[in-house]
C-alpha cells in the first residue's frame, strides 16, 4: 500500500476506530486501511476476499447504523479527498473521502454549486450513494442526481468506471442504492451549477401554535417555486424548552424571498417571535446550515481529521419516514404531541422532528430513473434524539423507546424511509428504502458482487 495500515497494536488505533456517532464506542476492527489510491483499495479487497475476512468501506464514518465499520478490515478512503472544478464543462471531480465542508469550499471558490447535505464532516461517498438531500435539492436535485460517473473497486478487486456509456447499470445503482453495497467508491464526477444569488430565512413561533405552523408550512411549500427549499422543525431542547421554527434557503434576492414569505406569515394568526431574512454566500450559507457559522473551514472538522478542527463527535439515534401529502388537523396535532411525549419521558435530552421539503427537481425524476425511489413525496421526516456523555442509560433508553413508539404509532410505514438515515430497527427496510427498485438493485448486486463480499445487516441482497 502507498497508504497506511492501523492495527489494534498501533498507537493511533483507539482514535482511528471511532465513527462520528459516539454511541459506537465498542467497535474494534482487526485493521483500518487508510488507502491513498484506487490501487490500495484493490489490494485490500483482494486481501479480504482471499482470506475470507469481513470488510466495510468508510468515507466520513457517519453511517447511522454504524455500518462504516467491520469486525475485519475497514477500507478508509478519507485520504482520497481532492476536489477540482472544470468551469468550462461545469463539472467537479471529487475524491471519495472528501468531506462536505471541503467540497463546498473548493467548488464555491469557482463560483459553482453542488447540492448536498448540511453536516460538514459527512463524506461525499455515503451522501451520494444513498441519495443526498440538501438545501438546494428542489432547484438542482439530489446529490446523486448530479452524479455523472463514479470510480469504484468491485468485489473482484478491479477498478471500474461507471457512467452513461460504461457499466451504466452500476451507475444507476450508485444513484441512491446506498453506500457499501456494490464496491468501494474512490472518485466521483458531478455536474455543478453556476452560483445563484443566495438568501436565507428563519421564522420562530411560540410552541403553543406549533401545530398551526406545521400546517401553514406544508400548504405553503407546495405552492412555492423550485428556487426555495425549506424545513420545519419541532424540537424538545431539553431543559431549554421547546423550539418551533421554519427555515430555508432561496436561490434569489432578498426582495423576492420576502415576497414569497409573505403568504406564509399571513397564514399565521400569531406573529413570529424570531424573524431573520438575509443574504449570504454559498460557503457561509452551508456553514450556517451545518451549525458551524463563524468558524473557519479548517475549524469545521473533527480534531482527529484536521489539526485546526473544533467540532466534536455526538451521540444520537434516528428514524425517518415520509409525508406523501398534506397532513390532516388530527395528524398535525399528533406530531406536536409526539414531541411533547419525548420531553415528558426524557426531559433532559434534545430531539424531535424535522420535516425537509421535497418537490421541484427531486420529484420530476421518474422513480425508476435512478435507484432513489422516493420521487413523489411532500417531505421527509427525520426523528432524532441526542445525549451527552454523562446521560444515564435510563435516559438514553427512554429516547429509544420514544423512537420505537413513533415508528409504531405516528409514522406510516407505507410511505417509506430514507436510506441515508439508515435504521437498524426497521423491519421491512428493503421495501421502505428501495420500493419497486429493490429487484433491479438485487440484480446489479449479483452481477458485481455475486459472493456478497460487501455485506452488512441492511445491505442489498444478492438476487435469488
Amino acid at each position: 500500500m502507498s497508504g497506511s495500515l492501523v492495527l489494534p497494536t498501533s498507537a493511533g488505533y483507539a482514535m482511528d476506530r471511532l465513527l462520528y456517532n459516539s454511541k459506537f464506542v465498542d467497535l474494534r476492527p482487526q485493521a483500518i486501511a487508510y488507502c491513498a489510491s484506487s490501487d490500495d483499495v484493490a489490494r485490500c479487497v483482494d486481501f479480504v476476499t482471499s482470506h475470507g475476512i469481513d470488510v466495510a468501506a468508510r468515507s466520513g464514518g457517519h453511517s447511522y447504523g454504524g455500518y462504516s465499520n467491520s469486525s475485519g478490515v475497514v477500507i478508509d478512503v478519507s485520504r482520497m479527498a481532492s476536489v477540482s472544478v472544470d468551469t468550462q464543462a461545469n463539472t467537479a471531480t471529487v475524491g471519495a473521502g472528501a468531506q462536505l465542508i471541503d467540497v463546498y469550499n473548493v467548488i464555491g471558490k469557482s463560483d459553482r454549486l453542488l447540492p448536498g447535505g448540511s453536516c460538514p464532516t459527512v463524506g461525499i461517498a455515503g451522501l451520494t450513494l444513498g441519495g443526498g438531500i440538501g438545501v438546494f435539492g428542489r432547484k438542482y436535485g439530489l446529490t446523486c442526481d448530479n452524479l455523472q460517473s463514479i470510480g469504484i473497486v468491485t468485489a473482484d478487486a478491479k477498478y471500474l468506471t461507471a457512467d452513461a456509456q460504461n457499466n451504466s447499470d452500476l451507475l444507476w445503482a450508485c444513484q441512491g442504492g446506498g453506500g457499501g453495497n456494490f464496491g468501494v467508491a474512490t472518485s466521483f464526477q458531478f455536474g455543478v451549477h453556476v452560483m445563484p444569488e443566495i438568501s436565507l430565512f428563519t421564522l420562530q413561533y411560540p410552541w403553543s401554535v406549533a401545530s398551526d405552523m406545521l400546517g401553514a408550512w406544508q400548504e405553503w411549500i407546495v405552492s412555492m417555486p423550485d428556487e426555495i427549499w425549506s424545513n420545519c422543525q419541532l424540537l424538545s431542547e431539553g431543559t431549554s424548552g421547546y423550539l418551533a421554527q421554519m427555515s430555508g434557503v432561496f436561490c434569489g434576492s432578498l426582495a423576492e424571498l420576502n415576497s414569497l414569505l409573505a403568504p406564509l406569515k399571513s397564514a399565521m394568526a400569531t406573529p413570529p417571535i424570531g424573524n431573520f431574512v438575509g443574504s449570504n454566500d454559498y460557503v457561509s450559507a452551508m456553514e450556517i446550515e451545518a451549525s458551524c457559522s463563524g468558524l473557519t473551514v479548517a475549524s469545521c472538522h473533527l480534531p482527529s481529521q484536521n489539526p485546526d478542527g473544533r467540532l466534536g463527535r455526538s451521540a444520537y439515534s434516528a428514524k425517518s419516514s415520509y409525508v406523501n401529502g398534506p397532513m390532516t388537523t388530527v395528524q398535525l396535532a399528533q406530531i406536536v404531541e409526539a414531541v411533547v411525549n419525548l420531553k415528558t419521558h426524557a426531559p433532559t435530552i434534545g430531539g424531535g422532528l424535522a420535516f425537509d421539503a421535497y418537490g421541484g427537481a427531486i420529484n420530476r425524476i421518474a422513480s425508476d430513473q435512478t435507484a432513489f425511489v422516493h420521487r413523489d413525496k411532500l417531505a421527509c421526516i427525520q426523528a432524532t434524539y441526542s445525549w451527552s456523555t454523562y446521560a444515564p442509560t435510563s435516559v438514553i433508553a427512554a429516547g429509544q423507546t420514544w423512537l420505537t413508539w413513533l415508528g409504531s404509532n405516528i409514522f406510516d410505514p407505507l410511505t417509506g424511509a430514507y436510506q441515508n438515515y439508515i435504521d437498524p430497527t426497521l423491519v421491512d427496510w428493503q421495501t421502505a428504502y428501495y420500493g419497486d427498485n429493490l429487484a433491479h438493485l438485487e440484480r446489479v448486486k449479483s452481477k458485481y458482487d455475486p459472493a456478497n463480499v460487501f455485506s452488512f445487516a441492511q445491505s442489498i441482497p444478492v438476487w435469488s
